[in-house]
């Protein structure tokens, strides 16, 4: 195996925080367009879709730039798209009710936080 990524740790820190992106990016592809969610356009739920797309984005950059640094790019595709394949797995053992509503993106909301944190002090 070290002949194809020497890094295992970080091969597997970048494919959690992938798996966590991909959670958020199917639960937030379920909140737009707002007109279709009318409990989410109070300004508490505004708030919650706000603060879900921009800890994604931050996930998204910083998982992008921990794969670049501590990675191989063929590690960083493989990882990747094997964490975006699985993850709707995942999604779909949900209950509807708590991805649809508050409490997906309350989940989503702690899943991107912690990432957003260890991908800080990782990078």
């Amino acid at each position: 195996m070290n002949a194809i990524e020497p890094n295992l740790f970080a091969l597997l820190l970048f494919t959690i925080f992938s798996s966590v992106a991909s959670m958020g990016f199917f639960v937030m592809s379920g909140v737009f367009p707002l007109t279709t969610r009318p409990e989410l356009t109070r300004p508490l739920g505004l708030a919650m879709v706000l603060l879900n797309t921009l800890l994604l984005l931050l996930v998204l950059y910083g998982t992008v730039t921990y794969g670049i640094t501590h990675l191989r790019w063929t590690s960083m595709v493989i990882a990747g798209g094997m964490a975006f394949l699985f993850t709707p797995a995942l999604f779909n053992i949900w209950p509807g009710k708590w991805r649809d509503g508050f409490v997906g993106l309350a989940i989503v909301m702690i899943g991107l936080g912690c990432s957003a944190y260890g991908l800080q002090i990782m990078v």
